[in-house]
């Protein structure tokens, strides 16, 4: 890993300011498949998994905002929340953060340093049904939420999601609620073409690069979307946000680093930089800072005002999670529920 981009806990914050929780639910991300499929290299077994929702079993002796007993939901970036960045509210930049995934969640326990400023804790035991929804918070939910709120979607606005995956599909339900007027999903799937219709799309685009681009340019009067979502990673799929942006619009880029036991590098994405300087587009993004979010995500979510657990569409057992893996690479599940 490289330095810059984590900094080691010591060893005194595991006694005194971490948390032991006992998980209720994990997942496998679609970031974890770019190990699975061998485009990340890894030099023999790591942990796997960084999102998670479950039941604090212990804390440090200086843990002083969450207690054993109550149900919690994490980020999967661990942050102090006090620092100067946390406070500016990108706590995945924490001077002090950790990567849960260099932890592992896909596990029957899991530890989460820095307990205060990572968990959350809900109003209540929440009820069975919305455990999945609480799930998504930790990560997808987040960066699909960060991803609209990078791209200026709001009131008036009309938001491109390119990325029909987990976090595009919340980056739709996102773009909903923070009051989008249109929302085009780019999307060449069925199911998930009908679940981004229920998170709120108007509009669903099957074309992908310069095609996908010409019915972008046609649906909006020649201009391009105001706020575009790129939540794939890839070339394409960069390029395409970019260029189906109007002048003066907004790019939200949310797939462009894979996110598993180490912090993983731009897959080969380019941008050209004439382009990109003629173009006048914003771009902001990145690593999500959810833990920013998840305050308002969970109250969302126990008010029953949204329902992102419908992008987990397959459920098993933590012992059959190679099939789990299996499942999302071969495309038959959009996002696997793993029960410990």
């Amino acid at each position: 890993m490289h330095p810059n981009l984590r900094r080691m806990e010591p060893v005194s914050w595991t006694q005194t300011i971490g948390g032991i929780i006992r998980l209720t639910a994990t997942c496998i991300c679609g970031s974890d498949l770019w190990p699975y499929r061998g485009v990340e290299k890894l030099d023999g077994p790591i942990p796997m998994g960084h999102e998670y929702v479950g039941i604090v079993e212990e804390v440090g002796s200086q843990v002083t905002t969450i207690r054993p007993g109550q149900f919690v939901v994490g980020s999967f970036w661990a942050s102090d929340n006090t620092c100067e960045i946390c406070r500016a509210g990108y706590q995945s930049a924490c001077v002090h953060r950790v990567l849960m995934g260099t932890l592992g969640t896909q596990a029957q326990l899991a530890r989460v340093p820095l307990a205060d400023g990572t968990l959350v804790a809900t109003p209540a035991m929440p009820d069975a049904d919305l455990v999945p929804s609480l799930l998504a918070a930790s990560d997808v939910l987040g960066t699909g939420w960060f991803g609209a709120v990078a791209a200026a979607a709001g009131p008036g606005k009309t938001v491109v999601v390119v990325g029909d995956g987990a976090v595009g599909l919340c980056a739709v339900l996102a773009a909903r609620q923070l009051g989008a007027e249109r929302i085009i999903a780019m999307s060449r799937h069925e199911p998930r073409q009908q679940l981004a219709r229920q998170f709120g799309a108007t509009d669903v685009v099957i074309e992908r690069g310069d095609e996908g681009v010409t019915a972008i340019k046609d649906m909006t009067g020649g201009f391009g979307a105001h706020s575009v979502v790129e939540a794939v990673g890839t070339q394409e799929s960069m390029m395409q946000a970019i260029r189906s942006t109007r002048p003066g619009g907004h790019v939200g880029f949310v797939g462009f680093v894979g996110f598993v036991g180490f912090v993983g590098v731009a897959h080969n994405v380019a941008l050209p930089g004439d382009e990109l300087f003629m173009s006048l587009v914003h771009l902001h993004g990145g690593p999500a800072p959810v833990r920013q979010y998840l305050p308002q995500l969970i109250e969302l979510i126990c008010n029953r005002e949204i329902d992102p657990g419908k992008v987990f569409d397959l459920s098993l057992p933590l012992d059959e999670t190679a099939e789990g893996y299996r499942a999302m690479d071969e495309r038959r599940a959009i996002k696997v529920l793993l029960q410990p």
